[in-house]
């Protein structure tokens, strides 16, 4: 009988480590999701420049904490299609964004050009909500710069889970941003200049 109680209590304390480490190593959904696609994992961000009226394209390469902007050269009058790719080193990770839609929205900011900017997103990188991430784009060039004696630039921002996003466009400084959001955090930021 002394045996049957002393086999029992050690039955009964393994049972209760085993009931401790498996509630330490389970994850609660009420967690913080972990972001997929962490800003300091983001090394560049490429935005391919196709003319739709000579199909030549180029492809601008932004380094994230460079020291240089690059310099996009857009002939007014003329329509081009643009993609945005996003890189980690030499790795495209740009799939990541598209495996992730619904948490990600892009924001183009031309304070001082006079572009229409339409998103072309295919079904890939559309979120449930019906908006366009903005991975793909036509821009419509009216005047690449507006203002000789100021920065002509694209600001294109990233966001990850905002709250609210919307499509539509707002007047930014001498120019116009196409997109809004509230809340989420910056995933990247690219800032590129516009010349003609």
């Amino acid at each position: 009988m002394k045996h049957l109680f002393k086999n029992s209590a050690r039955i009964l304390g393994l049972l209760a480590v085993a009931g401790t480490l498996t509630l330490t190593s389970c994850r609660s959904d009420d967690e913080e999701t972990v972001d997929d696609l962490p800003q300091e994992e983001l090394s560049n961000i490429l935005l391919k420049v196709t003319d739709q009226a000579t199909s030549a394209s180029v492809t601008y390469d932004y380094v994230i904490n460079g020291s240089t902007n690059p310099t996009i050269t857009l002939v007014d009058g003329h329509t081009y299609d643009v993609e945005a790719i996003f890189k980690n080193g030499s790795e495209d990770v740009t799939q990541e964004i598209r495996d992730a839609k619904d948490e990600h929205f892009l924001v183009f900011n031309f304070p001082n050009s006079d572009v229409t900017l339409t998103r072309t997103d295919d079904a890939t990188s559309t979120r449930a909500d019906g908006k366009h991430v903005g991975l793909k784009t036509k821009w419509v060039v009216t005047d690449a710069v507006k203002n000789a004696t100021a920065t002509a630039q694209l600001v294109m921002t990233l966001y990850h889970e905002p709250a609210t996003v919307s499509e539509a466009s707002a007047a930014s400084g001498n120019g116009i941003v196409y997109g809004t959001q509230t809340g989420g955090e910056t995933d990247a930021q690219a800032t590129y200049k516009i010349t003609n």
